[in-house]
Order: structure tokens, then C-alpha cells, then sequence
């Protein structure tokens, strides 16, 4: 009998029977494995039952179903469950066929991956899936990249089961050539800590410096979401605060304070550094989840450690200031949301520079648009700012942003300050405002940070007087001669 599979998908936890699901839902048929293989009968029997999802027991069982060019997707632990997989799939396969990851690897791994599948006669794809069980199931968005060949061969069922937005725009396209797929996603995550973490900061001040309640806190976010902060993460903030325990009272006040993280975040930041891009927000809400992690610490340095009160009574009790205090909030959370996206897309465009890819900035903008956690109303003026000019070099210097970031400095520079009288941490609503300061700055002290380092470690400088590229080097205390170190750059 000839195979009649699409596709086949490894690994049924949430995401993968989900995936499954949706493709089913659109017409195909999947092929489910699990490496514990009772998970598949047990899909089978409960939620794939009446569909046309088919099982497999082996993984040459499971090949077996799939009509030429076989396509097996997995959807595995990230690291070296996705090469062990690898090294079992490629016996059963034939020159053409494709194994794709749909984990959250490391785009550096997708990249060797590639190259390896290949030097096989087979083709890869790493690709990012974004949305959790839910976008899993009504429709991620989907970030694929590897071997260009493999693109037509999974391009319909991929944009058939994606997100769509504007009108049934697929929230899904082709990223690019070896790791540049994960490497979207990468930085997609690291953009989502960034999110996060200005939500936290802004209901942190609500909450303790004007006392406000979780019913209060939601009713803010309920109205920031109609405008322009509308975002999945703002309405699942506005939910998350709407929710009771058993008890009556606010389940979020019910859970500890310490985060965790699988790291996604923390790779957007080491290759930052790699890169020398200053993405400065992501890392500070990668290191604010560090902090919380220091749970017991913090408890002990509470009692020794002092400071300023946080509550702000004269704003909190006049109901015109305390109205207008919110507003500001808002500004400093929409200032910041534009500054992580910027320190993200100078991060992707140095990327695509250094490891050769042809990104489609405004592209990537409507794959987020829709299905991944970070969807929201202001990533269409992203796509809008680069489909004008695809070369534009940083987000701030767009018109619209530009404007934005004008008409939200008096609030943000408010929150920040008044943050930092009251003792109120705000890292990243912070970290983003000296971004900007340092961004707009013509001229910044490190004229005398290359001082010290010549002073010290004879690395030389350049000088305003004379053409870029040319490099000085001056005997400081009269005794250090006149050899200098190589130069080198960040």
C-alpha cells in the first residue's frame, strides 16, 4: 500500500500533539512517534482520536508512512536528544528527504547540523515555533532556515497551519541559510525576557509605590491593551491579575517570587557579546531573573540592607496625580518596549553581517505579528518602518519611533527617577532610558577610557584631529618608551 503520510513528528509532549492537531485540522496526515512508545497509543486513543493522525512504534515503522521526500520533524529537548535523533532518522532516509528541528536549539548546533544532514545527501531545517500550546494549536508563528532546497517541499504545510494576520498573511517564511531560522527565534526570546521584564517593572511601581491592588493593576492593563501597548503578554498580564485562588484573593500574590529560564535569553546575550552589540535591556532581564533566584539571600539582606520607602503617599492619594503617574508608567514601559526592539534588530542586522545572511527585517516583523508571544499591534509599525527603508540602521531613527520615543521622554525620565529616590528597582525601564541617553550622545567619555588603557597597556588611541584608522600611543609617566600593543575592538 503506498504511504499516505505528510509528515511525520517526533515527540509527544504539549507542543508536538498540538502541532499535530493543527496540521491535521488543515488536511494532513501526520505521523506520531514517541521514543516511549506508549505515549503514542495513549494520543491515539484519547486526544487524536477520530482524526487521521497515525501511529508508529519505530522510527522505520514511521518513515515507512511518509510519501517521497519523507519529512520528519522533531520536537525534542534542545542539546543532544536532537543528534541522538539524528543519528537514528538518517539510516531509514534517502537522498532529498528532510529532517526538521522544531526545538529551541542553539542556532550555532542548526548551523553544524546543516552542514552535517547535508554531507548525507538530505536536507535540514532548524526552525523556531513560537506561541506555546495554544499557538501550537490554532497557529504558531514559524521561523524556518537551513537548507534552502527543503523550503518548497515543507513551505505549504508550514504556512498553512501558521498565525495569519493582515488579511491571511502567514505568520511564517523562509529566515534563511543554516542556523539563521533559530537564530530568529533566539532573539525573538530574548525580546519576550526584555517584555516581560518592563511588564514586571511597571506593575512593581503600581503595586508598591502607589498601593494599588491586583483588581486595580487590571483594570490599567485591560485599557492598555486597546491602544497602542495592545499585546498578547498585556493581555495575559490583565488575565493573570483578574485571577482568584480558592480563597478569594489574587493568585499572583500567591506566588513566589523567584524565575526561572531555559536559556534562550541567556544565548541572545552571550552572542551579543560575541558580536559587540549592546543589547542592554535583554541581558538586564536576563540578570533580573538571577536576582530573583537569590530568594534567601534577598530575605536576609531585607532585614540588614536600608533604604527608602517605596510608597509614594502624596502621588497615591491624589487621584489626579496618581492618574497622571500611570500615564507615565505607560510611557516608560512604551519607550522601553521601542529600545528592545531596536538593541534586537541591530543585534539580527550584525548577525546577518557576520555569518552571511540575507534577512528580511520587516519579514520577520509580521512572522511575530501573529501565534508567538510576543505578538502585538506595535510590531506592524516595525515591518512598516523597514518595508520604507530595508536599510535602516537602527528602529530609533525611524520617523514614527522617533516621534513616539519624543512624545514618551517627560513620563519615562519621570518613572526612572522617581523610581530611584523611592528605592523601586527598575533595571530594565533604566538600562533602556541610558541606552538612549548613550545612542543620542555625538560625543561619550570613553576618550578617556582609551586614555587609561594606553596609560596602562600602551593600546593606543585615535584622535579628533587626525583621519579614523590612524592610532596613537603616548609615553604617559616618561618612563614607558615608545612601543605600543596591537590595537583591537570590542
Amino acid at each position: 500500500m503506498e504511504p499516505t503520510g505528510d509528515l511525520a513528528l517526533i515527540g509527544l509532549a504539549v507542543m508536538g500533539q498540538n502541532l499535530i492537531l493543527n496540521m491535521n485540522d488543515h488536511g494532513y496526515t501526520v505521523v506520531a512517534y514517541n521514543r516511549t512508545t506508549d505515549k503514542v497509543d495513549q494520543f491515539l486513543a484519547n486526544e487524536a482520536k477520530g482524526t487521521n493522525v497515525q501511529g508508529a512504534h519505530s522510527i522505520a515503522e514511521m518513515v515507512s508512512k511518509l510519501k517521497r521526500p519523507r519529512r520528519v520533524m522533531m520536537l525534542v529537548k534542545a542539546g543532544k536528544p536532537v543528534d541522538d535523533f539524528i543519528e537514528q532518522i538518517i539510516p531509514h532516509l534517502e537522498a532529498g528527504d528532510i529532517i526538521i528541528d522544531g526545538g529551541n536549539s542553539l542556532f550555532d548546533d542548526t548551523a553544524r547540523r546543516v552542514k552535517y544532514v547535508e554531507s548525507k545527501g538530505l536536507l535540514y531545517i532548524g526552525t523556531g515555533v513560537s506561541g506555546g500550546e495554544e499557538g501550537a494549536r490554532r497557529g504558531p508563528s514559524i521561523m524556518p532556515g537551513g537548507s534552502p532546497a527543503a523550503w518548497l517541499h515543507v513551505k505549504e504545510i508550514f504556512q498553512s497551519v501558521s498565525a495569519k494576520v493582515d488579511g491571511g498573511a502567514p505568520c511564517c517564511d523562509w529566515v534563511g541559510e543554516g542556523g539563521a531560522g533559530h537564530y530568529v527565534k533566539m532573539v525573538h526570546n530574548g525580546i519576550e525576557y526584555g517584555d516581560m521584564q518592563l511588564i514586571c517593572e511597571a506593575y512593581n511601581i503600581m503595586k508598591n509605590g502607589l498601593g494599588m491592588s491586583a483588581a486595580e493593576m487590571h483594570d490599567v492593563f485591560a485599557e492598555w491593551n486597546k491602544g497602542d501597548l495592545d499585546s498578547y503578554l498585556i493581555e495575559i498580564t490583565r488575565d493573570i491579575l483578574g485571577k482568584h485562588d480558592e480563597d478569594g484573593q489574587p493568585l499572583v500574590d500567591k506566588i513566589l517570587d523567584t524565575a526561572g529560564q531555559k536559556g534562550t535569553g541567556k544565548w541572545t546575550v552571550i552572542n551579543s557579546q560575541e558580536l559587540g552589540i549592546p543589547i542592554t535591556l535583554m541581558a538586564e532581564a536576563v540578570y533580573s531573573r538571577c536576582v530573583s533566584a537569590l530568594k534567601d539571600e534577598r530575605i536576609k539582606a531585607a532585614r540588614k540592607l536600608k533604604g527608602p520607602k517605596p510608597f509614594l503617599s502624596s502621588i497615591a492619594s491624589n487621584p489626579a496625580k496618581k492618574k497622571q503617574f500611570i500615564e507615565d508608567i505607560k510611557s516608560a514601559l512604551y519607550a522601553s518596549k521601542i529600545v528592545s526592539y531596536a538593541q534586537g534588530y541591530m543585534l539580527m542586522r550584525s548577525a546577518a553581517k557576520e555569518y552571511g545572511w540575507n534577512l528580511n527585517y520587516g519579514g520577520i516583523a509580521l512572522m511575530w505579528r501573529g501565534g508567538c508571544i510576543i505578538r502585538s499591534r506595535f510590531l506592524g509599525k516595525i515591518k512598516e518602518a523597514y518595508d520604507k527603508n530595508p536599510k535602516l540602521a537602527n528602529l530609533l531613527l525611524d520617523d514614527y519611533f522617533r516621534g513616539e520615543i519624543k512624545n514618551s521622554q517627560k513620563g519615562w525620565r519621570n518613572i526612572v527617577a522617581t523610581a530611584a529616590k523611592k528605592g523601586i528597582p527598575v533595571p530594565a525601564f533604566s538600562t533602556a532610558l541610558s541606552f538612549f541617553d548613550q545612542y543620542r550622545s555625538a560625543v561619550l567619555p570613553a576618550n578617556l577610557l582609551q586614555a587609561q588603557r594606553d596609560y596602562f597597556g600602551a593600546h593606543t588611541y585615535e584622535r579628533v584631529d587626525k583621519p579614523r584608522g590612524e592610532f596613537f600611543h603616548t609615553n604617559w609617566t616618561g618612563r614607558g618608551g615608545n612601543i605600543s600593543s596591537s590595537t583591537y575592538n570590542v
